[in-house]
């Protein structure tokens, strides 16, 4: 597959899902994340209130940056680049992270969903070929409600999950049909040093 020169997707898979759906997804995402059950870890936070979870996260979505990225893989650059979101915080502890200030000491802000939606909106103008979320996994119920808010304004760019591996199997679910590209970074076929180097004693099964 050649991607140079090559335009977005035409037609994203959340585009096959009726708003209502959407929204749907939206509701029961919210659902896991209060006790929060975004991920493995389970640490029933009530992020809905003021409790901020294992990873620091809490209600809204929290991100540390966004552009148009042409670091990431080629057939995800293609002309344009990969539009970058990176989410602060983050449900694992690697000690190595080359992110470390945005995933471990949360360098960032809060984006309340309808300002999210227009960074997905601006990444599309100004040529991305994708929406690549960044260390998404706990953030996904804000996340979706901007890609709800971000559709009815126009967003046409496939979505990319990009993340650590960490994942709940409700969560994933849920994103069937929302999401076109999953990118797992898989870290570890040892627990001992999954547990040692991110606090993830369960890695293995869990990715």
């Amino acid at each position: 597959m050649e991607p140079r020169g090559r335009g977005p997707m035409t037609h994203p898979t959340y585009l096959g899902l009726s708003q209502v759906e959407l929204r749907n997804r939206v509701a029961r995402l919210d659902e896991l994340a209060s006790p929060c059950r975004l991920c493995p870890r389970a640490c029933g936070v009530n992020r809905a209130g003021a409790g901020r979870g294992f990873c620091g996260a809490g209600r809204g979505a929290w991100v540390a940056s966004f552009g148009p990225h042409l670091g990431e893989e080629r057939v995800l650059v293609g002309a344009g680049g990969s539009g970058t979101i990176f989410f602060s915080v983050c449900n694992l502890r690697c000690l190595y992270c080359q992110n470390y200030a945005i995933s471990q000491l949360g360098e960032g802000e809060e984006v309340p969903a309808r300002d999210l939606a227009r960074v997905m909106l601006y990444l599309q103008g100004v040529g991305c070929q994708n929406v690549n979320l960044v260390t998404p996994s706990h953030q996904a119920p804000p996340i979706v409600d901007a890609l709800a808010h971000a559709r009815e304004a126009g967003l046409r760019l496939p979505v990319v999950w990009n993340c650590g591996g960490y994942e709940s199997v409700a969560v994933l679910r849920l994103l069937d049909g929302v999401v076109d590209i999953y990118m797992p970074d898989f870290k570890y076929g040892d627990n001992a040093v999954a547990t040692a180097l991110s606090s993830a004693p369960d890695y293995v099964e869990r990715a």
